[in-house]
């Protein structure tokens, strides 16, 4: 996480742990005043036009409507979206951004007492799962599905409350992930298929989210 502190001393790894322990605390702490929150992911390769970009928004100002704010991984495409869609509307948005070779930059919408900065995958998806209230996963490549089955994963060995988590478009998630192939050939349950549920439009995002009732967490 950035602070503007030169920190090339712990880049060695006995130290490391400082710089791994210095972006938990950080981040928990500055995130302790925020109530609920619903985490959304998918590709940061989405452009303003698409129709998901349109989509993320809208159920961002839906939530924001609710008294529930937004979190994504902050960076541009579908994060930018849903950021900016609760930032429109005056709610919470929150990024948890991470520091890439190319230097990914924070999307303009996230609030900035909310924007993080993380070293670590690790820890940017450990507050990414544990602030989550319910999950909205729009179609992404190999850092949406790491996110999303870090908490299908959580959700299915019990380490996770249950929360509603939501496929958008359901024919792509169908075409990229042979679900009931993982069922036939043993490797989860036919019951693993219920930790989630499709939806395709904005509206059908919120009403599973209504019927699943956003658990919430003190």
């Amino acid at each position: 996480m950035s602070n503007g502190i030169d920190n090339g001393f712990i880049r060695e790894d006995p130290w490391r742990i400082f710089r791994i322990m210095s972006e938990f605390v950080d981040s928990f702490q500055t995130m302790s005043h925020v109530g609920p929150a619903v985490t959304i992911f998918g590709s940061a390769r989405t452009k303003p036009g698409d129709k998901y970009y349109r989509a993320a928004m809208d159920i961002s100002q839906g939530l924001a409507k609710h008294k529930l704010a937004v979190i994504t991984g902050g960076g541009p495409g579908i994060m930018e979206a849903a950021n900016r869609g609760a930032a429109d509307a005056g709610a919470p948005s929150i990024g948890f951004n991470i520091t890439l070779p190319h230097e990914q930059e924070p999307n303009p919408y996230s609030t900035p007492a909310l924007t993080f900065r993380f070293h670590y995958f690790a820890m940017r998806k450990m507050h990414l799962a544990m602030r989550a209230n319910a999950l909205i996963v729009f179609p992404g490549g190999f850092g949406t599905f790491d996110e999303l089955f870090e908490i299908l994963t959580l959700r299915q060995t019990g380490k996770s409350t249950a929360l509603p988590i939501v496929l958008v478009d359901e024919a792509y998630w169908r075409a990229v992930i042979g679900f009931e192939a993982l069922v036939e050939h043993g490797m989860i349950k036919a019951s693993d298929l219920e930790l989630f549920r499709f939806a395709d439009t904005a509206e059908d995002i919120w009403a599973i989210l209504e019927s699943q009732g956003l658990n919430r967490r003190s």
